[in-house]
């Protein structure tokens, strides 16, 4: 995830740092088919976007990055549309049409599973360790198992949820932010993926499922804020204990 709009300042002006990508898994996609005047000519990019930076184009990995912060990227047999979100509303993220379009000008890739993946970094500026206590006292009962070795134990947590749509995963890690001036914050990163099976016996049922897949976005968007924000991180900011006051949801 980018840190490039973090500013040195002081860190209570140190937000979170959001981002959103959406994969899709077929039988038939190849890398090599990704490139500017692909998604240009198909119309799965409107012609006026621009790149950010000369494309990767390879035969297991190809990377197209324009200037409005969406990033393509494609592996043998899936395709992951990626942006970051920082200030915009989240009416303004372009990457769940581009996905969209993509399955509709692609209708016979035998398309296999939808991944929805929000991640969002928190900082936690007050002290080099408090992501790690958050996760070991917080989250995780206190026991003798954390007085092993001759440093703290590093901790992740990583959980599964299942939904009437579909399934949730949420992994927890410690993380840093690296700051322009070389240091670095502690911070936490929540990364989750709302994963929808599309292995149906017809090809237009498969289209149909990763449509509505799709569509879910917004909701599972703000299925993961709620489960960060309320329900992990709701308790802890009320205490005001490690939490900077400039960091919303």
């Amino acid at each position: 995830m980018s840190d490039s709009n973090i500013q040195p300042k002081t860190p209570l002006e140190i937000r979170e740092i959001q981002e959103l990508a959406i994969t899709i898994s077929a039988k038939t996609l190849n890398p090599t088919m990704l490139s500017q005047e692909f998604l240009q000519q198909t119309g799965i990019i409107p012609s006026d976007w621009e790149l950010a930076k000369q494309p990767v184009l390879g035969t297991n990995m190809s990377q197209v990055t324009f200037q409005n912060g969406v990033s393509i990227v494609a592996q043998p047999r899936t395709i992951t549309f990626m942006e970051a979100i920082g200030a915009k509303d989240t009416s303004e993220l372009k990457i769940p049409m581009v996905a969209r379009q993509y399955g509709e000008r692609l209708p016979n890739a035998e398309y296999q599973v939808l991944s929805i993946s929000p991640k969002t970094l928190i900082p936690f500026p007050v002290g080099d360790d408090a992501a790690r206590q958050y996760i070991t006292k917080n989250l995780l009962t206190p026991g003798p198992w954390q007085e092993f070795g001759k440093a703290p134990v590093q901790a992740g947590l990583n959980l599964l949820y299942q939904l009437d749509r579909c399934q949730f995963s949420l992994a927890i890690n410690e993380a840093k932010i690296q700051m322009p001036d070389q240091s670095s914050i502690a911070a936490l990163l929540f990364a989750g993926n709302f994963n929808y099976n599309l292995e149906n016996s017809s090809p237009s049922e498969r289209l149909q499922q990763l449509s509505q897949g799709i569509n879910e976005w917004q909701s599972d968007l703000n299925a993961f804020q709620d489960i960060v924000h309320q329900r992990f991180l709701g308790q802890q900011q009320e205490q005001e204990s490690v939490f900077p006051s400039s960091i919303t949801s």
